[in-house]
């Protein structure tokens, strides 16, 4: 007859070694969230660039963050295009460096950035996918928090609809003014507003051809683009976005030779966008300036700029109201 050799464990004992099993557990979590990303405060966060291009000041801008345990990740926007994902970003000894896959560039090559923080200021050089090197500086960009909402001002009609009075351009103009509407009828220089502007409500109507394309940016930075893309997913870099930043909650674009409205308030960096009478944006937060901004001093008031450099577009009743 076999002897049974099975352990008979006492109530008492099979509860101690439970409570201990759920004691190991409980420490091994509370280890690992107590863990601290290798994030480095000194070098994470928004910067505003100025890329020296021949002596001619480029406006760029970066963001840095962290990823889990060991990595630093960021977004990068250059002259033109969109916000493009930098997957690595290296920084050690206060180097930095990272390369940015091609977007709109004709040549198939990576660009590569590197520099290095001393006393809180961001210095090197950009190589981009045509080889060139150019030099860049950057600062820390500005949170834009405001105290409290503004006072709203009384509301300005930006475009008198009989002629450009009150604005102009940075290159040769192809703009016209007739029967109240403001016309490029063909590729050419940015329309730009004399007058600069913090906060403020802007309403702005629109029309364009098929395949069109433009945008409006608030203070010269912050683009808010204007398409043709009716019927389409609502994107980063289709209508009622901001370019590369912000979809709009849902594409309500009309068909193109249709008038269409913008109504945009923009506080600080808060935006909020009413598109063809629809809530699209409602209180977010613009990262930085977008491609093809004039400038990257976001801390400084701004004009209404109105791209002219893509398509044949049509725009009409320009209505501002400043913040005070």
């Amino acid at each position: 007859m076999k002897k049974d050799r099975r352990i008979n464990v006492h109530p008492v004992s099979m509860k101690r070694l439970l409570t201990l099993v759920v004691l190991l557990l409980t420490v091994s979590f509370t280890k690992a969230n107590n863990t601290h990303p290798t994030g480095d405060p000194a070098i994470e966060g928004r910067w505003d660039f100025v890329v020296d291009v021949d002596g001619k000041s480029v406006p760029s801008w970066l963001e840095v963050r962290h990823s889990g345990l060991h990595t630093l990740t960021g977004s990068f926007v250059g002259a033109g295009g969109s916000a493009r994902p930098v997957s690595r970003v290296n920084f050690k000894d206060g180097k930095i460096n990272f390369t940015l896959p091609p977007q709109w560039e004709k040549e198939d090559r990576d660009i590569s950035v590197e520099g290095s923080l001393q006393d809180g200021k961001l210095t090197g050089t950009i190589t981009g996918a045509d080889g060139k090197t150019h030099n860049w500086t950057g600062v820390r960009a500005p949170s834009l928090k405001r105290a409290k909402q503004p006072v709203w001002g009384k509301q300005v009609k930006l475009f008198s609809g009989i002629d450009l009075k009150g604005w102009h351009t940075e290159g040769e103009n192809q703009w016209q003014a007739k029967n109240g509407i403001l016309s490029s009828p063909r590729p050419g220089s940015n329309f730009i507003s004399d007058q600069k502007f913090n906060d403020f409500k802007l309403h702005i109507e629109f029309r364009y051809p098929a395949e069109s394309n433009s945008g409006v940016y608030l203070r010269g930075r912050y683009e808010i683009q204007v398409a043709d893309n009716k019927g389409m997913e609502p994107l980063k870099d289709y209508f009622g976005a901001i370019y590369g930043f912000i979809a709009p909650l849902e594409m309500v674009a009309k068909a193109p030779g249709e008038w269409q409205t913008y109504d945009v308030t923009l506080v600080g960096r808060t935006v909020s966008l009413v598109a063809n009478g629809v809530q699209v944006i409602c209180n977010q937060d613009i990262p930085g300036i977008t491609g093809g901004a004039m400038d990257s001093n976001e801390g400084e008031p701004g004009p209404i700029m109105l791209q002219g450099d893509h398509g044949t577009i049509e725009y009409r009743n320009i209505l501002i109201t400043p913040g005070k």
